[in-house]
């Protein structure tokens, strides 16, 4: 497989507040804590270190051996899971929606940057242990997000009405879908399993157990025990609210459009089949489109016996996250690294340590078929991330024979029209906007001309423009790209290799688009 990079403006797929980030720009310096390169990470550790307490570490620990107990993990997994007793091991964390089958190709290739960027640091800190952790996001409760994946360019849906936080539907009928290929690891992880957070967590073992990846689901009691005072924060005193409004305030006076805005109260009320948002109406705290209704009192109460009925939204999922986890960086797709920089300001009131922001390894795979209609279109890389017209248009004045731009002509006519202008002027004022006017008309026949001129050619070229509108449409179905649409399987079921050659290619430091090709 070989690989060749791009830098991500190139790509045209990134906002200009990612690329920002990116590029370090000043202005958002004071959003974040340090930028994800290796050398920052010495301070963050010494961090992290004096804020995470022990007993922190041994609820973490307890609750995965909890959660592995029914599982065959390897040695490295059990070896990891170990190690988060002792002060000297940190996590490199990514989480994801649970998407049947693992949903698009970036679901991989999040889980392969932490692991990734947990071999380097270990090459830069021998003396500490690095664990790579995918958090399930477990309690989400959007189901029409999850429910499908595309393989082999047809969409299968799992269709269940199953309600409530999806890591507790149970998960049996998706073995029903009539998947090609092998998928045996997936068929025996949804019908073993009573949940699909822990079948989930059976096929992603199956997958990256080796790297010594550890899956975890914070939708737990003993978890959110270690929460609670920010449970009650949230519920009473709305600091969070206060503060990433404030940071949300200060991007957009910077020019930014921040993704996400906080509520007065950041949970949701969960049990089984029900995750509704909890509001404060007068004296009490109701449950959105339920009857369910609390006092003060007995909202106090459940925060300090039952805190896993109270489910984090998207502002404080991060808070919750690097309170139960050893982190030091999450890594993270364009949307998320920059929603993350909205909470810099509610993390430092809590006296929580904010993680590095990694962005996640970003590719394109072309097989092997792809590669040779590439190699004959005479395209550059950077070309393929067009819009489709722009493409073609390209290609033909790349490769016609003709001249088709007249602008030249536009040149020449802008100044016959500004002669014109002078002497119409100077004979009768009233008559300058007659020449402008026809000025106007000249230019746009002009461009009429032109454009004629290049449907011309395309004509000429129409085979050659369908080959390349058919490898367009492989690598960007849909018009969306390849990694946010195609599940991992388009590949992997051909080559088992797949994910190692991931591993093998990408670096987790290297902040550029990856085009990875297969060869004959």
């Amino acid at each position: 497989m070989q690989l060749k990079k791009l830098p991500f403006s190139d790509t045209h797929s990134f906002s200009p507040f990612f690329l920002d980030y990116i590029q370090q720009k000043d202005t958002l310096k004071k959003f974040y804590n340090r930028f994800p390169k290796v050398e920052n990470f010495k301070p963050q550790l010494t961090e992290k270190s004096t804020s995470f307490a022990a007993t922190h570490r041994k609820t973490l620990v307890d609750t995965l051996l909890k959660q592995y107990k029914n599982l065959e993990a390897s040695e490295s997994v059990k070896k990891n899971i170990s190690s988060l007793s002792s002060a000297k091991t940190f996590t490199v964390t990514t989480g994801h929606q649970l998407n049947i089958f693992t949903g698009p190709l970036y679901f991989i290739y999040k889980i392969v940057t932490v692991i990734n960027a947990c071999k380097e640091l270990k090459k830069s800190y021998p003396e500490y242990e690095f664990v790579p952790v995918y958090w399930m996001a477990s309690e989400d409760h959007d189901y029409e997000e999850i429910k499908y994946f595309r393989l082999y360019g047809q969409k299968y849906i799992w269709q269940t009405n199953q309600k409530g936080a999806v890591g507790r539907f149970n998960p049996k009928t998706i073995e029903s879908l009539e998947i090609p290929g092998d998928t045996k690891i997936f068929k025996e992880a949804y019908l073993k399993n009573s949940s699909l957070s822990a079948a989930v967590r059976q096929y992603v073992n199956a997958l990256f157990s080796s790297e010594g990846l550890i899956v975890l689901d914070a939708d737990d009691h003993d978890l959110k025990m270690n929460f609670r005072s920010i449970i009650k924060d949230d519920l009473f005193d709305h600091s969070p609210k206060q503060l990433v409004d404030h940071s949300t305030s200060q991007l957009e006076e910077q020019g930014y459009h921040p993704q996400v805005h906080a509520r007065e109260i950041n949970f949701f009320y969960l049990e089984d089949g029900l995750r509704n948002r909890i509001e404060k109406k007068e004296d009490e705290f109701v449950v959105v489109d339920t009857s369910l209704r609390f006092t003060k009192d007995q909202v106090i109460k459940m925060i300090n016996e039952e805190p896993e009925k109270f489910s984090p939204n998207v502002i404080l999922r991060p808070l919750y996250q690097e309170t139960i986890l050893p982190n030091l960086a999450y890594v993270g797709g364009p949307a998320e690294v920059i929603y993350w920089l909205q909470f810099k300001g509610m993390f430092d009131h809590f006296k929580i340590p904010f993680p590095l922001l990694m962005p996640r390894n970003f590719a394109l795979v072309m097989d092997a078929p792809s590669v040779r209609k590439f190699e004959k279109t005479k395209l550059e890389l950077g070309h393929l991330f067009k819009e489709k017209n722009s493409l073609f248009n390209d290609w033909i004045h790349q490769n016609t024979t003709h001249e088709l731009s007249l602008a030249s002509s536009k040149v020449a006519l802008a100044k016959t029209f500004s002669e014109l202008k002078t002497k119409s002027v100077g004979i009768d004022s009233t008559l300058e906007k007659l020449v402008s006017a026809e000025a106007k008309k000249a230019e746009n026949s002009l461009e009429k001309i032109e454009r004629k001129l290049i449907k011309a050619e395309k004509r000429l070229h129409s085979d050659k423009l369908r080959q390349i509108e058919t490898l367009k449409d492989s690598l960007f179905p849909g018009g969306s790209p390849q990694e946010r649409t195609d599940n991992f399987l388009n590949f992997y079921q051909q080559d088992p290799q797949f994910i190692q050659k991931l591993i093998d290619s990408f670096d987790p430091f290297d902040f550029r688009f990856n085009v990875l090709s297969y060869n004959d």
